[in-house]
């Protein structure tokens, strides 16, 4: 199993619309993805700033690509994401799931 983890900054004040938008957006959008197995959100708010933690689990790397593409350690963004994003990171991280209980 691969982990893909991708992070994004908002303003504070859009701490709950943005949440709101990833839940009816990007959850579906997972969801279809043959070989998608799961996902953790995370957020947080730091210094007038909100912080999201996206941790999507794969079968494996060919599942990614279905999902983000060829390029897979490149991010995938939606065009709602302008709405929102103070900047947009090129890359996410991807780990091999080695113990989970």
């Amino acid at each position: 199993m691969i982990a893909r983890i991708w992070h994004g900054r908002t303003k504070a004040e859009d701490f709950e619309m943005y949440s709101d938008f990833l839940i009816k957006r990007a959850v579906p959008d997972y969801k279809k993805t043959e070989g998608f197995i799961k996902l953790i959100f995370l957020r947080r708010k730091e210094n007038g700033e909100a912080h999201f933690a996206l941790i999507t689990f794969w079968k494996d790397i060919d599942a990614i690509k279905k999902f983000a593409g060829e390029d897979c350690e490149k991010a995938k963004y939606y065009k709602e994401d302008k709405e929102f994003l103070l900047e947009f990171e090129e890359k996410v991280e991807h780990y091999e799931v080695f113990a989970e209980e």
